[in-house]
Formats: C-alpha cells, sequence, structure tokens
C-alpha cells in the first residue's frame, strides 16, 4: 500500500476535481426526493468542512510534499491532531460521503465513496512510512496514543477551549476547498432539478441559479485577491 500511498499522494491534487465530476453521472437514486438529499448531503458535506476549517484553524500542518513526494518538517501533535492523526483527511472523506449523497447516486455511494477512502488510507501509509523513519520513537508514541481516523472524543472540549483559533489562516488555506464543494453543490441541485422535473422547472430557477453561481465565483476571486495582495496573511 505504501507504493499505491506515494503514487496517489503525486496526484492527489486531481482527487476532488475528478471525484466531483463523476458526481455528475446519473445512476439509482439513494433517497426518493431531492429536498432529502440536499438536506442529508449538505449536513454531512458541513461537517467534513467544520474538520477541516477546525484542523486549519488550530494546528495547521503542512503535508504539501516536496517534489511531489511526501514530506514534513515537524511531527504535529497539536489540535485536533491530538485527537486524530489524520483529522484533514476524516474531513475530506466525510465531505466526498456528503457530496456523494448530495448526488443521490446509489453506484457513486457504494463505489466511488470507498475508492476515496481506500485512495486516502494509501495515502496514510505512506506518509506513516516517511514519519516513522524521520521521527523514530516520537511517532511511534504518537501512533500508539492518537487513532489514525476515527477522532477520540475525550479532552476535545480542552483541547478547543485552550487553543487559538487563527480565522485568517482558515481564509486563506480552505478558501480554494469551499468554493469547489460550494460550487459542484450548486451545479448538482441544478442538474436534478433539470433531470427530474424538467427544462420548464430549471427555467423557474435560472435566475436564483445564476445568482449562487456568481456568488461562488465572486467569493472565490474575492478572497484570492485579499491573498495574493497580502491584505489577509496568516
Amino acid at each position: 500500500m505504501k507504493q499505491l500511498g506515494d503514487f496517489f499522494f503525486k496526484y492527489r491534487n486531481w482527487l476532488f476535481p475528478v471525484f466531483y465530476a463523476l458526481m455528475f453521472l446519473p445512476g439509482a437514486r439513494i433517497f426518493g426526493d431531492l429536498h432529502t438529499a440536499v438536506a442529508v448531503g449538505l449536513l454531512v458535506t458541513l461537517i467534513g468542512q467544520t474538520v477541516r476549517m477546525t484542523t486549519i484553524g488550530f494546528d495547521y500542518i503542512i503535508r504539501g510534499g516536496r517534489h511531489k513526494k511526501v514530506y514534513a518538517e515537524d511531527l504535529v501533535t497539536g489540535g485536533l491532531f491530538a485527537h486524530s492523526r489524520n483529522p484533514m483527511y476524516v474531513g475530506n472523506v466525510t465531505m466526498i460521503l456528503g457530496m456523494g449523497l448530495l448526488s443521490n447516486s446509489l453506484w457513486y455511494l457504494l463505489i466511488m465513496v470507498p475508492a476515496f477512502y481506500f485512495i486516502y488510507e494509501c495515502i496514510i501509509r505512506a506518509e506513516e512510512y516517511f514519519l516513522s523513519h524521520k521521527f523514530g520513537e516520537g511517532f511511534e508514541r504518537y501512533k500508539r496514543d492518537v487513532p489514525r481516523w476515527i477522532p477520540r472524543l475525550s479532552g476535545l472540549g480542552d483541547t478547543l477551549r485552550s487553543g487559538s483559533f487563527n480565522w485568517r489562516r482558515v481564509l486563506i488555506k480552505e478558501y480554494n476547498t469551499t468554493c469547489v464543494w460550494l460550487g459542484a453543490a450548486v451545479l448538482l441541485i441544478g442538474t436534478h432539478i433539470y433531470r427530474e422535473e424538467g427544462a420548464a422547472a430549471f427555467e423557474r430557477i435560472a435566475l436564483a441559479f445564476g445568482v449562487a453561481v456568481g456568488a461562488v465565483i465572486a467569493l472565490y476571486f474575492g478572497i484570492r485577491y485579499l491573498k495574493k495582495s497580502g491584505t489577509i496573511r496568516a
């Protein structure tokens, strides 16, 4: 799995665009009506987004790699990393699950969501191999004390109360992911309405649909400008 993890890590930036694109393929329904799919899907996606934002806000870990290979300067064990070794990946998988539910596609839920989890499991194995060799016993103790996936909830309240939340870092680091899933959600909902209720129904919501798409685009480029101009710094 380590070799697969190295491969997936190298091309990890393509994961979300590819998995989001596949959500638009038609398939057997999960829910009988659109409202349930939207409500449940958005709720689960927001939970995943919250996990990511909380992770970044309290104790961000830089695992962007070096030369498209796994790399880390420090062993970060604070913030949510004191409760799960991979809280960002927990957020990622939860978000894909939520968007899969929003897509209301049974094949996506049964095939693509497990595939997404498997890819990240491989990436984690590659990262753990690197961290074990670089940080030795320190990382081994961390592995014994903190679960790989499911967060340990004991002491979570104390962690959140005692930490300092950096909202600027969240804004700078997370605006891209947020805008991508928001845009995908808007497009999915529009696609559902067109497929299930017809062109006439879509025409009735065309203005609201256009405003929603425009708002996501404006949010993306607005925050990007603030970041590039240095108006907001982490």
